[in-house]
């Protein structure tokens, strides 16, 4: 889609500070309405992404707003005839109704079945949030009401509708009609609901509520992203050169063949290496499955890190996918496998990094300029964070965590130690999922040893995951031999009555010292009247006695 180029040159969205320019308020919706297209496109709902980013600022084409915004940047100074005190009414001028206002009262008149004004709801919701995260639609907020009601039905004279009707270019209002008259808009919308709630009665149940929550609340993540990212732009352009460097999809091949090389590099010698390239290779014949649900049930020292690394660069490039997230509870953990990682598939010459690191053990002195900006939202092939900024991203109010959301589509999630998700979000992660791999053509791997149930809940009515057939990656391997033949430790309860002497410990740990299997002996000191003693043995399990 084309930008609209013409702009009444009394209306203007941003001055930078650096050098004193103006972004043309035109500019900048059309902008932000080009960015919100392309994000939004992940869905196939690419027209309705670019009606939200141009319509999101329609209200700053009211006299009231333009007041405001140049006597704040200087452009008018106290003499001139309309400066007001920019102080004053910072945060009391509103410039988000307007446009949410124009796509609600424009397509509800439309409703038959019902169709138009939930379309118009979600994109009004979205316009009406943009700068304070989504407004409730449902519950009366403290005593104050229907807040979404309250909003379209609030006096054009205090939105400007009107007003900013008759400002805004010709050019530009056209367009908006444009979008706005097309009925293929709203059955888009309705085929990805139907994607998501086969049966449409369900809509409002618990699940479908949801689901439908989920879809509002990710073109609100298009909106969001594409309007931070066109307003800094402006501010330092160097943030738009970094990102146009950066290909519409990373070059698989290129991660591939260095993860391949690095493994080729490490033959295996000991039992358990030739069980970890079993892993690993049955996780790459696995990779070039469709996009799903599933799981990747290795016990502790399998290596599921260049397994499922392996996996997930294979899965990606076979599904056509855009980015690789990595997802883990414990910051510890993402420090060992981003080194890893890096390691295996970064190179000095590389002209943006691989790998992102997400979380709260960053130094900042160990983070660059671009690794910053990436954190933002995310913009890296493949991201390494915690449970916690997942839960962020797709249940935190306000507009930080939600911008990332849609990063989530046409991505492979891996989600470690999965057995650690709080029993309270269960549910909400398993909606979550099911949403991500329903509709924006996501793909997941749950990690661990001990792999929970999340398909088989109490209380299924409110959400459990729906994992695709033959799901478990390691299945052919056998789950019940896998585990036997990565078994670390084996405990012998030596307890007896009236407890062990001293002399007693020292007389039996000899004699299993003098055993030519053992390799090594170790007493842990007494805690109490107990003692345990672990023996590792060349080649077998570690052997621990309680006495």
């Amino acid at each position: 889609m084309g930008r609209i180029m013409l702009n009444h040159p009394r209306f203007i969205a941003h001055k930078r500070q650096s050098d004193q320019a103006i972004q043309p308020l035109a500019m900048h919706l059309s902008e932000t309405g080009e960015l919100a297209r392309k994000f939004a496109s992940k869905f196939a709902l690419e027209d309705l992404g670019e009606l939200l980013g141009l319509l999101h600022d329609f209200g700053k084409y009211s006299s009231e707003f333009q007041a405001y915004i140049k006597s704040a940047t200087g452009e008018w100074d106290q003499d001139h005839e309309a400066y007001v005190d920019a102080d004053l009414l910072k945060g009391k001028v509103d410039h988000s109704t307007a446009g949410a206002q124009l796509i609600y009262e424009r397509l509800s008149p439309l409703d038959k079945r019902g169709k138009e004004k939930l379309l118009a709801q979600v994109l009004a919701a979205c316009i009406a949030s943009h700068h304070s995260g989504l407004i409730d639609m449902v519950s009366v907020d403290f005593g104050k009401g229907d807040v979404f009601g309250k909003r379209i039905a609030k006096d054009h004279a205090k939105t400007h509708l009107s007003e900013c009707i008759g400002n805004a270019p010709v050019e530009f209002l056209e367009k908006v009609e444009r979008l706005l008259s097309d009925s293929a808009r709203v059955a888009e919308f309705f085929a990805v609901i139907q994607r998501l709630i086969p049966n449409l009665k369900e809509a409002f149940g618990t699940i479908g509520s949801f689901q439908l929550g989920f879809l509002t609340r990710f073109l609100f993540s298009c909106l969001i992203d594409a309007d931070r990212l066109n307003s800094a732009e402006f501010e330092q352009p160097e943030r738009s050169v970094e990102r146009k460097k950066k290909p519409a999809r990373p070059d698989w091949d290129v991660a591939i063949a260095r993860l391949e090389a690095k493994l080729n590099s490490l033959p295996p010698v000991s039992p358990i290496d030739h069980i970890r390239r079993k892993i690993s290779d049955e996780c790459l014949a696995r990779a070039i499955q469709q996009t799903g649900i599933y799981s990747l049930t290795v016990p502790t020292g399998g290596g599921k890190t260049y397994a499922s690394l392996r996996y997930a660069l294979h899965h990606a490039k076979a599904n056509e996918l855009d980015r690789i997230f990595y997802i883990i509870p414990f910051t510890s953990i993402i420090e060992q496998n981003a080194k890893v990682m890096r390691e295996a598939i970064e190179s000095e010459l590389d002209q943006c990094p691989w790998i992102l690191e997400h979380h709260s053990n960053l130094e900042p002195e160990n983070q660059t300029w671009q690794s910053k900006l990436a954190s933002e939202n995310w913009d890296a092939p493949i991201v390494i964070t915690t449970m916690v900024q997942f839960l962020e991203t797709m249940f935190s109010g306000g507009t930080r965590g939600v911008r990332r959301m849609h990063q989530f589509a046409n991505s492979v999630m891996v989600f470690d130690e999965i057995q650690t998700l709080p029993i309270k979000c269960v549910h909400l992660f398993c909606n979550a999922i099911n949403f991500l791999v329903d509709a924006a053509h996501a793909s997941v791997l749950l990690c661990t040893a001990t792999q929970p149930v999340l398909d088989r809940l109490h209380a299924p009515q409110k959400g459990q995951l729906k994992l695709s057939p033959n799901s478990e990656l390691m299945a052919g391997l056998g789950l019940a031999k896998l585990f036997a033949e990565l078994r670390r430790v084996r405990v012998e309860n030596r307890i007896k009555l009236g407890g062990w002497l001293d002399r007693e410990i020292a007389r039996f740990a000899l004699e299993q010292f003098r055993k030519p299997e053992v390799a090594w002996l170790l007493l842990i000191p007494r805690s109490g009247h107990s003692v345990f003693i672990n023996f590792v043995k060349a080649k077998c399990p570690q052997t621990q006695f309680f006495i």
